[in-house]
């Protein structure tokens, strides 16, 4: 018989957004008349912008004529693509970032878990907590956390983000190989200025760690002095590899396209002293084990970089951001504490009563069939908050507010 890899066995329970599934089934199948307004999964719900579903609809004919039809995509995407990230996200910002250090994916969410492939399971990891699922189940798989003891694992190093401390974390008191941050955070919605995310560039050229730097709600920025990519900070070339998503910029969360930024100069030690560079490692992976983004997907993201393109980008962000603050005024008028929402598409909000995330998760669904996402979920620094997203509809986002006006007893 064959063995498993036992490291999965190591997973606690469901996955987060699966248990919610699971719950909020549960209740459905004993309330069917409920009409269940969905602020959990940060899923979004406005359509792709015109000027991309143009561009696909063109990518389509393109694979119906023989001297435009494209067969196996370029395993690090197309020079189209490539070319219009460099110049929109980096170049107007004063970054030189070269076209073989960009290479298109399938999703953030893929690319933050499959990273790890390239580091040894004897690096430590250090990550904000709350955090993102992701990060952590991804090195569980591979064998690189320990044991799971009282909702912490025993070789992950912890950086607290509450209330407490503003919500920046505090540098590692170990000497950490692998530091995962993401700005705009997902949960909590908050950010870092650059002066802030220097430290941590200063850190990691010191201690010659590397940050994963997921910078996916980048497009939800609104102030001044939040970078919008970690190589806005002097030295972060040298530490730290990007990835970014067109999922929650343009709505590409069902149609799939995003990509990941990893410059030559980055390097990782070798058992034999060497230094290895990562971007001909995740070069080497991505040929084995990826096929490649569409053609047709990969020229529906192209589109977002056009005039057009853009306006109708700016517009699906300001409608979420308007949701953002919707919430977040509506549930400051019933006084709850609440975090986020400027920076990001996220209310991260203190459970009233010090309730339990999940306890207060079940008295949301029961009382006002609202359905968000336990801040526990995320990490044990969660415990006591909990996540509503502004992905939804301008009509749910409405009267979900008014549904904690009027429903819930506080």
């Amino acid at each position: 018989m064959a063995f498993v890899n036992e490291n999965h066995l190591k997973l606690p329970g469901n996955y987060l957004f699966a248990e919610i599934g699971k719950r909020v089934n549960t209740f459905k199948s004993e309330n069917p008349s409920a009409d269940i307004i969905r602020l959990g999964i940060g899923d979004v719900t406005r359509p792709l912008p015109m000027a991309c579903i143009e561009a696909m609809h063109k990518a389509v004919d393109d694979m119906s004529r023989v001297e435009t039809f494209k067969g196996y995509p370029e395993y690090e995407g197309y020079d189209f693509l490539i070319n219009n990230i460099i110049e929109f996200d980096y170049k107007k910002r004063g970054i030189t970032i070269g076209t073989d250090e960009v290479f298109v994916s399938d999703g953030a969410k893929s690319d933050t878990a499959n990273i790890q492939e390239l580091f040894g399971t004897n690096c430590r990891i250090a990550v904000t907590d709350p955090v993102y699922p992701v990060y952590v189940d991804s090195n569980v798989m591979a064998g690189r956390t320990g044991e799971y003891v009282d909702g912490k694992w025993t070789n992950v190093t912890y950086l607290p983000c509450t209330s407490a401390n503003g919500f920046i974390p505090e540098l590692p008191k170990e000497r950490v190989d692998l530091i995962y941050l993401c700005l705009p955070n997902n949960p909590t919605g908050t950010t870092l200025t650059k002066d802030q995310l220097k430290v941590w560039v200063d850190y990691a050229a010191k201690n010659k760690s590397i940050i994963l730097f997921d910078s996916a709600y980048e497009a939800f920025i609104t102030q001044d002095d939040v970078p919008h990519s970690i190589y806005e900070i002097e030295g972060a070339k040298e530490v730290a590899i990007e990835f970014r998503s067109f999922s929650k910029t343009a709505g590409f969360t069902g149609t799939r396209c995003a990509y990941v930024v990893i410059p030559k100069e980055l390097k990782a030690a070798a058992a034999d002293g060497s230094e290895i560079g990562l971007n001909r490692l995740w070069y080497r992976r991505q040929a084995t084990k990826f096929n490649g983004v569409s053609y047709i997907v990969q020229r529906g993201a192209e589109a977002v970089y056009t005039e057009e393109g853009q306006k109708q980008v700016r517009e699906t962000i300001a409608y979420y951001l308007t949701n953002a603050s919707i919430i977040k005024s509506g549930l400051e008028s019933v006084g709850i504490t609440v975090f986020g929402g400027v920076n990001a598409p996220y209310i991260w909000m203190k459970t009233p009563k010090g309730m339990d995330s999940w306890a207060f998760f079940d008295k949301l669904l029961s009382e006002a069939n609202i359905v968000g996402t336990p801040g526990v979920g995320f990490g044990p620094s969660g415990q006591g908050y909990f996540r509503l997203t502004a992905f939804g509809n301008r009509e749910n986002t409405q009267a979900a507010v008014e549904r904690f006006k009027t429903r819930l007893k506080l």
